[in-house]
């Protein structure tokens, strides 16, 4: 049989696992592929099977409990009215410590259920984790969830309607962990939690204050970090780095905004993916991006010192200071809205002043990169030319010229 002819076969094939699978958990894969043995001793075919497919006794207990817990979990949540958060976080203690009892770890009494999902959380197949936010969401078990996600058992593939949910609910702060935990967001989230932040309600806007002070927490950290006298020169500088990029991130945002600042700060939201969202935004949404765009660029052209502070996070422990937006990204993102509302924007005279007041901006922005610019093509000019104190003197020399 040629591999053309085996390939055709097999995708002929009908038979399709169902979502319930027979191997639920990650399987060590080392001793079941050494087991194996060819089906057939005939060295010309192209494509050979293997026989002897045999998973650990420890292994098929743990799909067990799995498939039971699965049961279970579905029949209580098909009526939620006689279901409640006590009993669900009884189930869950229960599956994790007949887990912990067949792997051989210990669950101590004080181990909690937040504990457990970071020792056993790999243990969850893909439908015990649907089915267990599921009974999250609807019995609003937050702090489990809030583990799950912080733990990143919470993936696209699993999530389904989650940040739809959350939104309705109100949750703005599992809106925002969502954000800085799960990787490959899906377009249709992105676009909610978009539209989510540019127009709270007012019943959800008081969700968003609580992260409002989690902000100015990391901003009055990184504050007295940076007056603590007898820390190395170097620690205290970084700290004095934090501080003016956190107050600059902190200082004329409102709360919503704050949290816009997580969305606007992900590496993976690439141009096309902003560009759908924004094509789907109507015309209030789409005056409050604008603006908080503005605040931006004014803020990078007021404090040109604000720049990337990436060791904030992994040496001082200031978070915070991964998800403040680049002025890369800020301009990007502008200049994405321009072009895919440029039409609405000249025709709507809202738009005017806003973007008047942007231009002198951008000008600036724009005069000051072009200085930048001349003065790193010298310096790079010169480098191999010119080593020691003398290089070094003639580039603070030109850096002061340009202050």
């Amino acid at each position: 049989m040629s591999l053309l002819e085996t390939i055709t076969k097999a995708s002929a094939n009908k038979t399709h696992l169902t979502s319930d699978s027979n191997y639920p958990i990650p399987l060590n894969a080392d001793p079941i592929l050494l087991g194996l043995k060819p089906q057939s001793k005939i060295s010309s075919l192209l494509s050979k099977c293997d026989d002897g497919w045999e998973i650990s006794k420890l292994d098929l207990q743990i799909i067990e409990l799995g498939q039971k817990f699965v049961k279970a979990l579905k029949r209580k949540l098909k009526n939620p009215s006689r279901f409640g958060k006590i009993e669900f976080l009884e189930m869950l203690e229960g599956f994790f410590g007949s887990c912990g009892e067949k792997i051989g770890v210990s669950v101590g009494e004080d181990d909690g259920v937040e504990k457990l999902i970071g020792k056993f959380g790999s243990l969850l197949g893909f439908d015990a984790l649907v089915l267990v936010l599921e009974g999250c969401v609807v019995l609003e078990v937050w702090e489990v969830l809030e583990s799950l996600i912080v733990f990143g058992f919470v993936t696209p593939l699993v999530s389904g309607n989650l940040v739809g949910n959350l939104i309705v609910k109100g949750r703005s702060e599992l809106v925002c962990l969502f954000l800085k935990h799960v990787k490959d967001v899906q377009l249709g989230d992105f676009v909610s939690i978009l539209k989510y932040f540019l127009s709270p309600s007012r019943e959800v806007y008081g969700s968003m204050v609580s992260l409002r002070k989690d902000w100015e927490g990391e901003v009055l950290e990184a504050i007295e970090r940076a007056d603590v006298k007898g820390i190395g020169g170097k620690v205290r500088n970084l700290a004095k780095e934090a501080a003016v990029l956190l107050m600059v991130a902190y200082d004329g945002f409102s709360a919503n905004e704050l949290c816009l600042h997580y969305l606007i700060a992900r590496k993976d939201l690439d141009e096309v993916m902003f560009l759908s969202c924004v094509s789907k935004l109507n015309g209030e949404e789409l005056m409050s991006l604008i603006r908080y765009l503005g605040k931006w660029l004014r803020k990078y052209e007021r404090f040109p010192q604000a720049y990337p502070c990436p060791k904030g996070s992994s040496v001082l422990g200031l978070k915070a200071c991964n998800w403040v937006p680049t002025l890369a990204n800020v301009v990007k993102c502008f200049g994405l809205v321009v072009d895919e509302h440029f039409s609405s924007m000249v025709l709507q005279s809202e738009f005017h002043e806003e973007l008047r007041s942007l231009e002198r901006v951008a000008n600036s922005l724009s005069s000051e990169a072009t200085v930048c610019s001349t003065v790193t093509n010298l310096v790079e000019t010169l480098k191999p030319e010119l080593k020691g104190t003398h290089f070094h003197w003639l580039m603070s020399s030109v850096i002061q010229m340009n202050l």
